[in-house]
């Protein structure tokens, strides 16, 4: 009846023909029918096939059924229920767990003698419990499908048995046509059948082999069975890496072979398919040159290099698998099944290229999703923002991340290195926005800063000086200031942002800087307006608005307020302002509505802390530590304004440089930092799933509250230990290169004291002594020459710059003494804590040596510009918090406490 096949097997093979593997007279048992995966698709191939399923078992769920869109399924406890209730069945579907898959094929033999076939979908059954599985096989005669398969399917009968091929609707994939497919991958399966109806071609009979350890029904049984079926012409099959079923095969149809995995053969343990790990001579290459040398190819087949022979093809691309085949069959004079359905070019359903400059082959036009998907992306186009997918924050960030090896810490994916060089005010949007600001949107920060940063006549500034008179650190005083500036303070501005959201966010506004934009259709109520205006002029919101126009700044919120008949208030230009800088990566969908609608109270936080650092005698009606307040407005940008705050003097160009490498370098020091995890758990106390309830001004106390004098490093120590080098140098000047100081004999001096202090504390037993602040570092220890690359940067930095730094370059020189004195087994690194030190000394040293700024006014100022650098990393990651964490997630587990007595 049937052709010869490819071979003569050594063991039972009771399929002759692919027609045999999926037929309508096929009746159906499937083991652990209400499990997840069976309950999902089951009903789908019972439908498709006409009822094909008989019963299904489930121990302890006999009575029960599974519903379906053909009938009723029922349920027993086990397979022999099954058959006494009257029902008869030759093919068994088994989604049991591994452990139990050999023992539910048992049961399927020994009480069904009419069993024929067995399909496994289970994945990761042992190599021993498959060998046992295929000996009751053999011995009953019985063909085994997997495991670790999607089961079997076809496309004449209408017929699918066991897992998903054709997904939930069979009809679109498995098209009738004369190709066979044959695939280690179950998706894959599906895949391939819907390839190839984009080149006409249709299919008889698609199996999903699996790629476990262990494959029952392999290649060689395909092959034979593929010779003898009438129906189909040629075939596809998809291989992966791993055994030796396709080696030495002869097919006598044509094929096309897609072999992938070549990178597979570099790793040291399976991924995905169990079955996937290449050994020695069964990898992705050696399996291509199988099929090469069986069709007689001597290249793989692409597009550009259409390489066929009558007998087949080898390709490495799933896409390819289409053409390809017509290419083969044209050579056998078989024309496709079918016209062409679609194509396989990229058909993008959604897509932003806003703000970017494509070249034609990149610019794809948008296309309308099929149904269901059209009607969620139209949904999702009406969003606003990005939405965040909630989980435990506690040891987590979305924002900050440290290179183990470099050690150099990313805030939204940027470096703290491009921070330093990069302004203060660019520094603090971008770690809310998450992109730096262009000139525009700097000049919008500063005239906000600015147009809140005298606290003259504020209770924020009493808090303050109140704090400072009792002696407290400025980590204390900062957060009395801010414990003033609560939601009452800031809603206004708030809900000004939410308004010009609402308004703009239908009306297609792009670019927030577009003045000219049309604004006929965007109506105001009252009640909007008056979040923008007051009922008498406002002298300071008057001010901010010349200040912007003075600079050049522009904004289509800000032109669109000023329409209003009434006088601005001071809020409704914040809130104007706001939604300009979160405007594009809002409707890029980078940031999430949350984030925008905080941002007001950020710049007032930003603002106060600086403000809040100068005491109260330097906040004047109309001036700020002796700058007066429209220069301010008018010129200045926020890094001049806080080193104004805390020297209490203009900046010089040097000066003020230093200070914006300095707040950049200590924007986040690691998403690990003690003053992030206080932040983190202010946020978590109040529940960021409901953000209404988050007060920034209590998560940024929560901030200040755990920063220690020696937060985040050595910064003070640092500058202690340098103060005690040079305090009786004579030093007026630590950026002349020509001070005339003696940099080697200094470090020798001490290397050599720091020798003998240790061998003394040796020779005493009482262990080690205190390491030297700003040398060493854990990691970068272990080189005859040791680099901290942080420092590596900086240091290249101010080169470039021909800006010299006598401490510094005193530390260069201590760590080479160090090691040629024998204080240390190699040369050390000057670690970052050291270029801090280094910088901030070099900044306050004029005032030191003139007596107008003792060690603890140093201690002060080095503390205050941690936490001015600190805030803008602490602000990203409470605000990261509120758009993915969950409430009280910072808690430490009762089972992790201990008790210590």
């Amino acid at each position: 009846m049937y052709q010869q096949g490819v071979g003569d097997f050594k063991y039972f093979v009771g399929i002759h023909t692919l027609e045999q593997i999926a037929t309508r007279d096929d009746r159906v048992c499937v083991l652990n029918i209400l499990g997840g995966e069976s309950s999902a698709v089951t009903p789908v191939s019972h439908a498709f096939s006409g009822g094909n399923v008989v019963f299904g078992t489930a121990p302890g769920k006999r009575g029960q059924v599974l519903k379906t869109p053909a009938g009723e399924v029922p349920v027993y406890n086990n397979v022999r229920e099954g058959l006494d209730a009257g029902h008869d069945f030759n093919t068994g579907v088994v989604y049991l767990p591994p452990s139990g898959v050999r023992d539910g094929v048992a049961e399927l033999i020994r009480v069904n003698p009419r069993l024929r076939k067995v399909i496994i979908i289970t994945e990761k059954v042992a190599v021993h419990d498959a060998r046992e599985i295929r000996a009751m096989a053999q011995q009953a005669g019985v063909d085994v499908f997997g495991a670790n398969c999607l089961g079997v399917a076809d496309a004449w009968n209408r017929v699918r048995i066991g897992g998903a091929l054709g997904g939930d609707a069979p009809d679109e994939s498995l098209l009738q046509g004369s190709v066979a497919v044959y695939s280690n991958s179950g998706n894959f399966t599906t895949t391939i059948a819907q390839y190839l109806a984009t080149e006409g071609w249709g299919t008889t009979t698609s199996v999903s082999s699996g790629k476990d350890v262990y494959i029952h029904f392999a290649l060689p049984e395909f092959a034979y069975a593929l010779s003898n079926d009438r129906r189909s012409r040629a075939a596809v099959v998809y291989i992966e890496p791993g055994g030796y079923y396709e080696h030495s095969l002869e097919f006598t149809k044509p094929v096309v072979a897609c072999v992938v995995g070549r990178w597979k053969a570099k790793l040291t343990r399976a991924v995905g398919h169990a079955g996937a790990l290449a050994g020695s001579g069964d990898d992705a290459q050696a399996k291509e040159k199988w099929f090469q040398q069986t069709f007689g190819v001597d290249e793989i087949f692409t597009p550009d290099n259409p390489v066929v022979s009558p007998r087949g093809a080898v390709v490495t691309n799933i896409a390819h698998i289409p053409l390809a085949l017509t290419r083969v069959m044209e050579l056998n004079n078989r024309a496709p099944d079918f016209a062409p359905r679609g194509d396989l070019s990229l058909k993008p359903w959604f897509g932003d290229n806003r703000g970017l400059e494509l070249p034609p082959e990149l610019d794809l036009p948008v296309q309308e999703a099929i149904a269901p998907y059209n009607h969620q992306i139209a949904a999702l186009a009406r969003q606003i923002g990005r939405s965040f997918p909630r989980r435990p924050m506690k040891d987590a960030s979305g924002v900050s991340q440290m290179d183990p090896t470099s050690q150099i810490t990313r805030l939204h994916n940027q470096s703290i290195l491009d921070s330093a060089t990069r302004p203060l005010e660019s520094n603090l949007c971008q770690a809310l926005t998450g992109e730096h600001n262009g000139d525009n949107d700097n000049i919008l920060t500063n005239v906000a800063i600015a147009g809140y940063l005298n606290l003259h006549g504020d209770s924020m500034i009493a808090a303050a000086d109140a704090a400072r008179e009792a002696g407290n650190a400025p980590n204390v005083v900062l957060s009395s200031a801010l414990a003033m500036l609560g939601p009452k303070r800031i809603e206004t501005a708030r809900q000004g942002v939410d308004t010009l959201i609402d308004l703009f966010a239908q009306a297609g506004l792009e670019d927030a800087r577009d003045e000219d934009f049309d604004l006929s259709g965007i109506a105001i109520s009252d009640e909007q307006a008056a979040l923008f205006c007051g009922d008498k002029p406002d002298p300071r919101a008057e001010a901010m608005l010349r200040a912007i126009r003075a600079r050049g700044g522009r904004s289509v919120f800000l032109h669109f307020i000023e329409l209003c008949d009434r006088p601005l208030s001071r809020d409704g230009v914040l809130a104007a302002i706001a939604a300009t800088l979160a405007w594009g990566p809002l409707m890029r969908k980078r940031i999430s509505r949350t984030t925008v609608r905080s941002l007001p109270w950020y710049l007032r936080v930003y603002a106060s802390l600086i403000g809040a650092s100068a005491d109260g005698r330097r906040h004047q009606p109309d001036s700020y530590c002796g700058v007066d307040n429209e220069e301010l407005l008018n010129r200045w940008s926020v890094g001049e304004m806080a080193y104004l705050s805390l020297m209490g003097e203009r900046g010089d160009d040097a000066s003020l440089y230093a200070f914006q490498v300095l707040t950049g370098l200590l924007t986040s020091n690691g998403p690990g930092s003690i003053s992030a995890q206080g932040c983190k758990g202010a946020v978590s106390s109040d529940g960021p799933e409901t953000p209404q309830r988050v007060q920034i001004n209590k998560a940024m106390i929560g901030f200040l509250s755990h920063t220690g004098f020696s937060h985040g490093g050595a910064g003070y120590e640092g500058i202690t230990f340098l103060v005690d080098r040079f305090r009786e140098t004579g030093l007026s000047d630590a950026g002349d290169a020509g001070h005339g100081l003696d940099l080697d004999a200094m470090a020798c001096d001490y290397a050599a004291q720091y020798r003998q202090a240790k061998q003394a504390a040796k020779d005493a037993g009482a262990g080690r002594i205190g390491a030297i602040a700003g040398i060493n570092h854990p990691v970068f220890k272990d080189k005859p020459v040791n680099r901290d690359p942080r420092e590596v940067f900086i240091a290249r930095l101010f080169a470039d710059r021909d800006d010299y730094n006598v401490f510094h370059e005193y530390y260069k020189k201590l760590v080479k003494a160090l090691f040629q004195t024998g204080a240390t087994r190699n040369v050390f690194c000057v670690n970052i804590d050291g270029v801090i030190s280094a910088l901030l000394l070099k900044m306050l040293w004029p005032r030191f040596r003139a007596g107008t700024l003792d060690e603890q006014a140093l201690e002060v100022a080095a503390f205050t510009i941690f936490l001015y650098g600190r805030m803008i990393g602490c602000a990203a990651e409470i605000d990261d918090h509120i758009n993915r964490g969950k409430n009280m997630d910072t808690r430490t587990p009762a089972s992790r406490l201990e008790m210590v007595s």
